[in-house]
């Protein structure tokens, strides 16, 4: 049985509060008043005081609208039906489909237990050379993207979504431009992935609730295709995006704030998303893979900050390239021994030359003299920039080793790669 309350006793922005028990933390309300209705989620209890955040804005209702509580929390339905489709950060229609009401499934719900999980032994290709060969993505792994404000972190989920080889790519997108959602859709339709993609896009102009709902149920549906024996890659953008909402929430509840005004559960809140990320005995897996925009550069923003001390390594991506030595992928040693003999190799190889290559950059920079050791560095450090590490590099594995090995044969006599011989013999270009 539904309880309805009809006194609204506080009204700030988003947030209302009414005198009420027997609610959980959580739960659906709709709030009707004479020239609207809207739902609101319940977000804080505290001594009979229920504090909810009302989906569509505080604007127009009134201290005597009518508050149904719902009983269960956020639901989402799930089905095959899903997929192809775009939903609002809600999961409301926002492809013009018809709505879908049935077969739902709780968004609200604890990770896997970590005692219970499988050891992650599969590597997702994505076709970029420096996720790849040099820091693998790993299924069930959680990596979040750190990027500064200008640099092509959509383009290049978008170009991860295209070419990953999972069954299913769930995409959540929060405080999105526009023309940010309209390049999802239009190029994942362009190139034939969003049959196989389910997007969740939440808008700069949409309420800030449905920033915070969005990952929710991304995660959600992306466990439940999971279970199913789905490989799953769930793609979020943007975090601090998210973590912002929770500040905007928080300052009008007039919490206590942490650092910089986050809230002082900033830790738990991105926990409890980021170890959804999982690989499930018997079924199939979930990875998840985020963006975390870093304001002004700054790595020691409290999202960014946070954000690793959670996750399995970061791609830090600088100057339109994923950097190699900001980047860490902390599980691709447990698959790449199993892809190709020579990948381990090559990695560190082309790795440690690129760090000397740098030094001889910067001593050039200075006006030192430059030796011949020097000049075959740079010459291989500009054939690595071009490419490896340029963004619209696109090959397999296989291929980006054989380019690896090109790269060091046209930089390189064979003595001076300190590359075992019997590789040599066996890989290095004729």
């Amino acid at each position: 049985m539904h309880r309805i309350f009809h006194r609204i006793e506080q009204i700030a922005g988003n947030v209302i509060m009414v005198q009420a028990d027997g609610v959980a933390y959580g739960e659906l309300a709709e709030v009707s008043s004479p020239k609207n209705s809207s739902l609101a989620q319940v977000i804080r209890l505290e001594r009979g005081r229920v504090y909810l955040q009302v989906f569509g804005g505080g604007r127009g209702v009134a201290t005597n609208a009518k508050i149904r509580f719902l009983g269960h929390g956020v639901r989402m339905h799930f089905s095959e039906s899903l997929l192809g489709r775009i939903f609002t950060g809600g999961g409301l229609p926002r492809d013009k489909g018809p709505a879908l009401a049935d077969a739902l499934i709780e968004v609200t719900g604890p990770p896997v237990n970590p005692v219970k999980r499988v050891v992650p032994s599969r590597m997702v290709r994505t076709g970029i050379p420096m996720i790849d060969i040099f820091n693998t993505l790993v299924e069930s792994q959680k990596l979040p993207i750190f990027s500064s404000a200008g640099e092509p972190y959509n383009p290049l989920l978008a170009r991860i979504a295209m070419q990953a080889e999972v069954d299913v790519i769930v995409l959540a997108g929060m405080g999105l431009k526009h023309d940010d959602y309209l390049f999802f859709r239009d190029i994942l339709e362009e190139h034939g992935a969003l049959s196989r993609a389910v997007l969740f896009i939440h808008t700069a102009a949409d309420p800030t609730v449905e920033c915070l709902l969005a990952p929710d149920i991304a995660l959600a549906v992306a466990e439940a295709f999971a279970l199913q024996g789905r490989r799953v890659l769930c793609l979020l953008t943007d975090m601090t995006n998210f973590c912002d909402a929770l500040k905007e929430i928080a300052n009008t509840m007039e919490q206590i704030p942490s650092t910089r005004g986050y809230p002082g559960d900033l830790y738990s809140q991105l926990a409890s998303r980021y170890e959804k990320a999982v690989d499930f005995h018997g079924a199939g897996s979930m990875t998840v893979l985020a963006v975390t925009t870093m304001p002004g550069d700054d790595v020691t923003h409290p999202v960014p900050d946070n954000t690793g001390y959670i996750t399995e390594g970061q791609f830090y991506l600088k100057d339109g390239r994923i950097e190699p030595f900001g980047s860490l992928s902390r599980l691709k040693q447990l698959v790449n021994d199993k892809t190709r003999k020579d990948h381990r190799t090559v990695m560190n190889v082309m790795i440690q030359l690129y760090a000397e290559a740098r030094e001889a950059k910067e001593k050039q920079a200075m006006g030192f003299r430059m030796n011949a050791w020097d000049r075959k560095l740079l010459t291989y450090a500009a054939l690595f920039e071009a490419e490896m590490m340029d963004l619209s590099v696109n090959l397999p594995l296989e291929a980006a080793l054989d380019r690896g090995w090109s790269i060091l044969a046209r930089s390189f006599e064979r003595r001076e790669t300190a590359i075992p011989s019997a590789l040599v013999e066996e890989f290095w270009p004729a």
